[in-house]
């Protein structure tokens, strides 16, 4: 399996995600699908869906639960063969986004395993990602536990973040997942289609079919 975040040399593709969104977890696991296929040089960028959410979470809404977005999710879920058992509420994702950018700035190796145990900690097996100590536990799982503290207690992770919501801003980013390609923005989960049928499009012309 390729490890998207150790390509380089590739087609430049980013992706804007939290780790409390459903659209974000089925968005990502087609782009590290896409990854196998294509050679795709990907930068994962983090903002947070829903910044008002307290520190110990928030009920989820009849609206993301019942309602077309809850029904949509788990379409793509049941299509893409993830597992799915959220946790009864939203969580709070700041701390989870801080772990995720130290360990990329510090420990870029085990960013992916990271970033695919806190999706499939919240989604798969519906634990609070708001909790510290389910964090710290993920991290532990993941052997990244010594960088828990320096994410939550050092500046640098906070100011990289904060890039990314200022490089948001820049480019008009209103929602997540957002893909970002040769400077134009795809909202949704579904714009992995979008570029997947760009991809084939393109490799079929480089090679004169």
């Amino acid at each position: 399996m390729v490890d998207a975040s150790e390509q380089s040399g590739g087609i430049p593709v980013t992706l804007f995600l939290d780790y409390s969104c459903p659209f974000c977890y089925v968005a990502s696991h087609r782009l590290e699908r896409l990854a196998r296929r294509y050679p795709l040089d990907i930068l994962w960028r983090f903002l947070e869906a829903r910044p008002e959410t307290p520190a110990d979470g928030a009920a989820v809404s009849g609206d993301d639960a019942r309602g077309e977005r809850g029904e949509a999710v788990r379409a793509m879920v049941r299509e893409d063969g993830l597992p799915w058992s959220p946790p009864p509420k939203r969580s709070n994702s700041r701390r989870a986004l801080l772990l995720a950018q130290a360990v990329q700035l510090h420990r870029r190796p085990r960013f992916l395993p990271l970033h695919r145990a806190l999706f499939h900690a919240h989604f798969g097996d519906g634990r609070d990602i708001g909790d510290a100590s389910v964090l710290r536990a993920v991290a532990g799982e993941q052997g990244v536990a010594d960088l828990v503290d320096t994410a939550w207690n050092t500046a640098q992770p906070v100011e990289v973040f904060l890039s990314h919501v200022e490089a948001a801003s820049e480019l008009g980013i209103a929602s997540i997942p957002s893909l970002v390609v040769s400077g134009r923005v795809f909202s949704g989960a579904s714009s992995m289609e979008l570029l997947e049928q760009s991809l084939a499009h393109h490799a079929e012309h480089s090679q004169g079919l």
